[in-house]
């Protein structure tokens, strides 16, 4: 969402790994039509960067950035994932913004999957300018091997009676997307539909107020993937 001690965490957990197994790191850049994020409205016509290093031991360590119109997001994560048929994961997030587009959230992630289900669960704090609050945002997506993929997800704790649009409570959306990738050139097109009643899907300045923003919204994107390295 619109989200100091991780990068040196990361560092050290980078060093204990021995320089003999495998390693990896990539990059990427892309665009999409509307940058929405868990079921939120972030900015028109939004261009993102990121890169990544992936360990064959299942550590991860990453940053990615998005212009964000007033200012620019700029994410750190690192974490750990393992298994095959069945997954794991645990990790941290930190999301920060320049210009007061939003203020820092830091947040716990686990997950599980198994074949083409995942359970997403974030659980963090909003800075809030000043005033602190906890959310969590859970995730189920459903992604079959060909045709398009499922989510639904649901903000909870005391965060989304910032981000409602109607009564207290969670808040809630659901999308559909699709992805079709051109291997041959790292580049990945795709699309998404995502709905709410409960969530500011739209563009606030496109309409009267937050209420009439829409319920849905329809995202096309692109992103050009590529190797910067590896042992």
């Amino acid at each position: 969402m619109n989200k100091k001690t991780i990068l040196a965490a990361a560092l050290v957990s980078t060093a204990a790994f021995p320089a003999v197994s495998m390693a990896e790191a990539s990059a990427n850049v892309g665009w999409v039509s509307e940058y929405i994020f868990r079921g939120v409205f972030q900015e028109d016509s939004s261009a993102y960067a990121g890169i990544d290093y992936a360990h064959d031991s299942g550590f991860y360590l990453g940053t990615w950035g998005a212009d964000v119109g007033l200012g620019l997001e700029t994410d750190l994560y690192f974490g750990y994932t393992g298994g095959e048929d069945f997954t794991y994961k645990v990790g941290f997030t930190g999301y920060y913004y320049t210009d007061d587009f939003d203020d820092t959230y830091q947040e716990i992630n686990l997950g599980i999957g198994y074949g083409i289900f995942a359970l997403d669960v974030a659980i963090g704090e909003w800075d809030g300018f000043g005033t602190p609050l906890d959310y969590t945002f859970t995730s189920i997506t459903i992604s079959p091997e060909k045709g398009p993929y499922y989510k639904f997800g649901v903000w909870g704790d005391d965060y989304p009676d910032v981000v409602l649009v109607g009564p207290s409570g969670d808040a809630e959306y659901f999308e559909i997307g699709y992805a079709y990738s051109l291997e041959d050139h790292g580049v990945d097109l795709s699309f998404a539909l995502t709905y709410s009643d409960d969530l500011v899907v739209g563009n606030v300045d496109d309409f009267a107020s937050a209420e009439a923003a829409g319920d849905y919204a329809v995202v096309f994107g692109a992103k050009k993937s590529f190797g910067i390295g590896g042992e």
